[in-house]
């Protein structure tokens, strides 16, 4: 079974996470692939529009743990930063369908879509500091953007999950639709966007987000050699191996 589907149609490149006996986590092969999609879908011209979307149930639990500790984040050009930089920059319209959970860069990639559809069973958190690490995809800069210092500093400090109706709040989501009929929603905006002067469309997008990309390729790398470092220390540590031993961390020493 291929863990990240890949399906092109009338326009719309359709990237499903198909791991769902496993919460969709994401393992280094997926981001390898998802990077793979994202730089196919920018050179090839019948792709006009990309969309995340994963099962009804569940969008993504963020990195595959154990896959994680046999494959860390081996510098800039590993499969996970590799990814958050192609869509960082990608030029072409990105939507994201996402029902149940999604946790970690499950949540932080949708900051760099265009639009965002939630299932109303959607709820979103980032518990970096849970874990001992940092935010990355640029989330550091782009949280408190969007939600204001406060409300961003609550969803990263403290690492608690918020639900669709306070993501559509702070306008991280479009529209809270229930979660059958989310992916089909999701592929009828696509193809209305895939149907537009895709021109027009990346002119756009680009003149929208201009203004930041250096700053935010800048976030990235500062917040991926700060994920890297902290990796390696004690809280860190402490944090996986409290995962895989299915018990509470204790960061009393910490």
């Amino acid at each position: 079974m291929t863990d990240i589907l890949n399906h092109i149609d009338q326009g719309v490149m359709t990237l499903t996470f198909n791991r769902v006996d496993k919460k969709n986590s994401i393992t280094s092969a997926m981001y390898a692939a998802l990077a793979d999609a994202l730089e196919q879908a920018e050179q090839d011209a019948a792709v006009r529009v990309v969309v995340f979307q994963g099962h009804e149930t569940i969008f993504s639990a963020g990195n595959d743990i154990a896959d994680f500790l046999n494959n860390p984040p081996a510098g800039q050009d590993s499969p996970v930063f590799r990814f958050l930089r192609n869509i960082a920059a990608f030029s072409k319209p990105v939507i994201a369908a996402v029902a149940g959970p999604a946790v970690g860069i499950g949540t932080t990639l949708l900051f760099h879509c265009d639009l965002v559809y939630a299932g109303d069973n959607a709820a979103f958190s980032m518990p970096f500091v849970n874990l001992g690490l940092c935010p990355e995809a640029a989330s550091s800069l782009l949280v408190p953007q969007m939600m204001g210092y406060h409300r961003a500093a609550e969803a990263l400090l403290m690492g608690e999950p918020f639900m669709a109706e306070a993501a559509q709040e702070v306008g991280l989501v479009n529209r809270v639709v229930p979660p059958l009929e989310l992916n089909s929603y999701a592929q009828a905006q696509a193809r209305k966007l895939a149907a537009k002067p895709i021109t027009s469309l990346m002119t756009t997008k680009r003149l929208m987000k201009q203004s930041q990309a250096a700053q935010i390729k800048a976030q990235m790398a500062e917040e991926g050699a700060s994920f890297g470092r902290m990796l390696q220390e004690p809280a860190a540590k402490e944090a996986f191996g409290a995962f895989m031993e299915k018990r509470k961390p204790d960061f009393s020493k910490l």
